[in-house]
């Protein structure tokens, strides 16, 4: 296992972040490759990739106790075991069948370990005083593309998925298991309010509205992770070494925007921060869909970036610092809400690519961004009692 330097919580929690995305990414730039490769249309490519949202969908319902009861460093630390092998499934898949059974596999074990990353930026937040949520997002957002830039150039230098994905997991996981080890075991205190509720129970409004507002930001990530590349390709006319690009840049953007992120919220709040991101969202989705070629392309993605930069981010804070019940439980419903935007979003654009065309696809993610940007005013976050973290442990000290 890899020796980690010390670090402070904060940092720590970044470098996990940072790291948990590469191999994913490493995937995104090989999906026209893969899909050529399997011979696949638009149509049965969206139904294949349907697996990886399915198996987040199928996991949260359960992550969301079993995180709460084990915290988040442990499943920080498990979650990267299972997540390294899963993801290096899909490379090897033989048909679209076992494409979708290797996604859920991937799908099941990222939403665990993602899960374990947020509920412990919430807690590192609320123990330190300091906010990070959107920092380390965007650490995630430069992971991804860090790992989509190495999967781009190992596909330049003829690499096979079915060797490169696997050798960057590789890599990536004895670092991370030292960073998770490094963590601090941080607790969510049990709710003393008589009217807290079971992470069973059905969820309240204001997180049915929060979440509500996430959907659109989660299709759009879904969106782009999946199908940016093929628009590219099949709207712009991009080279194969160029493909990859489109995914960079929006990831960049977005890592730009979250590493703004927490400096923007305390300038201008929440709310504020939401309707101008939104915005900027909506703008460059419709830049996307215009874009005559492959530059003003790339520029649209750079401002969605921007522009859903900070709605994750700041969903998580606002829906964690509800307080009906624990932090974990409220987390894990957003997320499953997000992954059904993940679920909704691709095959929504595949099936009407198939029909019409990839612009006519992507244009989908407009009319969901607008209703994010109008329900901004959801992300009003509570501030969290001092006695709702407890500290267990240090470990790797």
């Amino acid at each position: 296992m890899a020796a980690v330097p010390r670090l402070d919580p904060q940092r720590l929690t970044m470098l996990a972040f940072f790291l948990q995305p590469i191999a994913f990414g490493s995937w995104l730039p090989r999906i026209p490759e893969i899909q050529a490769g399997l011979g696949l249309g638009p149509a049965a490519l969206a139904v294949a990739l349907l697996g990886m949202p399915v198996g987040t969908l199928l996991t949260l319902p359960f992550a969301g106790p079993l995180v709460g009861r084990i915290g988040g460093r442990a499943a920080i630390i498990a979650g990267f075991v299972f997540y390294s092998i899963a993801v290096c499934l899909p490379a090897l898949a033989p048909d679209a069948f076992w494409l979708f059974v290797a996604l859920v596999l991937a799908g099941s074990s990222i939403s665990f370990v993602e899960l374990g990353l947020n509920v412990q930026a919430d807690l590192v937040e609320k123990s330190t005083g300091s906010l990070i949520m959107n920092t380390s997002h965007g650490c995630w957002s430069l992971g991804i593309m860090a790992g989509s830039l190495i999967g781009s150039a190992l596909a330049g230098f003829g690499l096979p998925p079915n060797l490169a994905i696997p050798l960057i997991s590789l890599a990536v996981l004895p670092i991370a298991l030292g960073t998770g080890k490094a963590l601090p075991a941080l607790w969510d205190a049990p709710a003393s309010a008589p009217s807290s509720k079971s992470a069973w129970s059905m969820p309240s409004w204001p997180l049915i509205g929060i979440c509500a507002f996430v959907f659109g930001i989660a299709m759009t990530e879904g969106a782009m992770a999946d199908w940016s590349a093929i628009f590219l390709r099949d709207a712009v006319g991009a080279e194969a070494g160029a493909v990859g690009l489109g995914y960079s840049v929006f990831a960049m953007f977005v890592a730009a925007g979250r590493f703004g992120g927490d400096h923007l919220k305390r300038r201008l709040g929440a709310i504020n921060t939401a309707r101008l991101c939104g915005a900027l969202a909506v703008l460059g989705s419709v830049a996307i869909y215009m874009a005559p070629n492959f530059a003003l392309a790339l520029t649209g993605f750079g401002i969605l970036g921007i522009g859903v930069s900070v709605g994750f981010p700041l969903a998580v804070t606002a829906a964690a610092s509800l307080g009906d019940r624990a932090a974990s439980a409220n987390v894990a419903v957003l997320s499953f809400v997000a992954l059904t935007g993940f679920l909704v979003g691709p095959p929504m654009i595949g099936f009407i690519a198939e029909h019409f065309d990839i612009r006519a696809g992507i244009a989908c993610v407009i009319p969901v961004l607008i209703v994010s940007l109008l329900l901004a005013g959801r992300l009003r976050p509570r501030a969290a009692p001092s006695s709702a973290i407890s500290t267990a442990q240090t470990l790797g000290a």
